[in-house]
């Protein structure tokens, strides 16, 4: 992917997508495009649907829907310090083979708190509106 210089790409997937409620956390950065993972990675709602928790799976993987965002050093710094506890930025690959930073969980964690697998709602903004309308 493009990066120009004091810049990366970040691969937002959870709450700070557009039209969800911590999107400010991404400031003035650049809205690049829509996008999806390739399938490698699982999708869970951690602390009682507060916010995703993905990571990578050798098989059974899903690709998940999210958007990409050009962001300077400075705001990628705030959108880390914004992250729930134990979230750690790391590459995705996303479907057309190129890279960006997202931020991930912990699978032990997810797996310690059994907290619930909401891969085949098909990504969090999904999620969200399907968990809205029944609660």
């Amino acid at each position: 992917m493009t990066q120009t210089s004091g810049t990366r790409q970040g691969f937002i997937c959870g709450s700070a997508l557009r039209g969800q409620p911590d999107h400010q956390n991404l400031q003035s950065a650049k809205f690049i495009k829509e996008t999806k993972t390739q399938p490698l990675y699982r999708l869970h709602a951690a602390e009682n649907g507060w916010h995703p928790a993905i990571y990578q799976v050798g098989e059974g993987g899903i690709s998940i829907p999210g958007e990409i965002y050009e962001m300077t050093v400075d705001q990628f710094e705030y959108l880390a310090a914004n992250e729930p506890p134990h979230m750690y930025p790391t590459e995705v690959l996303l479907e057309d083979g190129d890279t960006a930073t997202a931020f991930f969980y912990p699978q032990e964690l997810i797996e310690k708190y059994n907290w619930p697998d909401i891969s085949s709602y098909g990504g969090w903004a999904a999620y969200k509106r399907a968990t809205a309308a029944v609660g």
